[in-house]
């Protein structure tokens, strides 16, 4: 065996023989050459990972080269005259949000009806409790609506700004009765003149307001269901004060002023033709005594005017959905308006909806006077208010001569 043999042959398996270099000089003439497996080569222009990642704010995909990122921001804007792409909201989103808005006004709305049922009251509880004799229930609602002369809530200087004087205790100042039916007839409103002639429970013959100056709502209550012969399901008192702020939270009523007005005592001074009122001018106008062959007589029809107008307005759509009118309504007139314990916000809707119907409006007719313990007052006519009243009862229109006459 040759010596390059041998040193061959004692070299381990995985070891390799040199390659020769030039210091060992050229390779001899006829010596094999030897060829050795090379890695395989990579490209050069393709020096990045294959794999999509992203480094410092730029994407790479594959063996695409480094780029930046692109935001929906940066794309092109689309070609003059044409619109870019609306993104379009599915039917199903429209439809939730509707419903959640809808859900969140009934839970609004039922919040505050619940907040108004709870600041609602105000009066001694037992006003409408039975008594012996009372009349029996009838068909439709009877409400009775007073307004008293009541100071309280007013300073000196606002008293002397409205002209009310500066009368101790409470009195009726005006007395309504109101019939909502139950078909579709419209309400009747019906004045009670507060210097009629009665019959008061326990009393004898004395004037309407004198029933409230003695026993309060109580006795009025029951005074007027004796001589009406019509049960009371619901009753509303309000003051001077009261009466004001109302007014100026609905932002006055409109009045058609049949007659100009100047009455010093009242503090008011009305042209004649239709205006708005503010509160304290609305006062006086249902409180003056001037104008009028019969200043009572026309006085009441002021007062259910007046009425009709304010709760209109107050009912109206415009007022009760606009936050910034219905919201201080509703403070004033819970903080103005008494009511009995049985009477609710359900009950105050009804009233408002009925007004808002443009009831019809009479007066209680009479004729002559009668000399009573409070002096001299006005007589009913016997035969026409004992048919109007029986046609309340009756829950039936009133006949129409005696509307003429009211």
């Amino acid at each position: 065996m040759a010596e390059d043999d041998r040193t061959r042959a004692m070299r381990s398996p995985g070891e390799r023989r040199p390659l020769p270099s030039s210091k060992d000089g050229p390779r001899a003439a006829g010596a094999p050459a030897h060829h050795f497996p090379q890695p395989p080569q990579q490209p050069v222009a393709d020096d990045v990972p294959r794999s999509s990642s992203r480094v410092y704010g730029k994407r790479r995909s594959g063996s695409s080269p480094v780029r930046p990122m692109r935001s929906t921001s940066d794309r092109p804007p689309p070609p003059p005259g044409q619109r870019p792409p609306r993104r379009r909201i599915k039917g199903g989103t429209v439809l939730k949000i509707l419903l959640a808005l809808l859900v969140a006004l009934v839970v609004t709305a039922a919040g505050m009806l619940f907040w108004i049922d709870g600041r609602l009251g105000g009066l001694p509880a037992g006003i409408l409790d039975d008594y012996e004799g009372r009349p029996a229930d009838t068909p439709g609602t009877n409400w009775l609506l007073v307004g008293s002369d009541s100071r309280k809530g007013l300073s000196a200087r606002e008293r002397r700004k409205l002209a009310t004087g500066n009368s101790e205790g409470q009195r009726t100042d005006s007395m309504m009765l109101l019939h909502l039916p139950e078909g579709s007839d419209r309400p009747t409103l019906v004045s009670l003149p507060r210097d009629s002639a009665v019959t008061v429970p326990g009393q004898g013959r004395n004037k309407l307001n004198a029933a409230y100056a003695i026993g309060g709502p109580k006795l009025l209550v029951r005074t007027v269901e004796t001589v009406t012969g019509i049960r009371v399901d619901n009753y509303m008192e309000i003051g001077f004060a009261g009466f004001v702020e109302i007014v100026d939270a609905v932002g006055g009523v409109e009045i058609n002023v049949r007659a100009a007005v100047n009455d010093p005592k009242a503090g008011l001074k009305l042209k004649k033709g239709t205006q708005t009122l503010t509160g304290a001018q609305a006062l006086g106008y249902v409180r003056t005594r001037k104008g009028g062959a019969l200043p009572d007589y026309e006085r009441t029809k002021r007062q259910r005017q007046f009425l009709s107008a304010v709760v209109k307005k107050a009912a109206s759509p415009g007022t009760l959905i606009n936050p910034f009118t219905s919201i201080p309504l509703a403070m004033s007139a819970t903080d103005a308006v008494a009511v009995d314990e049985d009477t609710g916000v359900f009950d105050m809707l009804s009233l408002g909806l009925a007004m808002g119907d443009s009831p019809v409006t009479t007066v209680v007719p009479f004729g002559g006077t009668e000399n009573v313990a409070g002096g001299e007052a006005v007589k009913w006519d016997r035969a026409k208010a004992l048919a109007l009243f029986e046609a309340l009862a009756a829950d039936q229109p009133v006949p129409k001569e005696i509307l003429d006459a009211g």
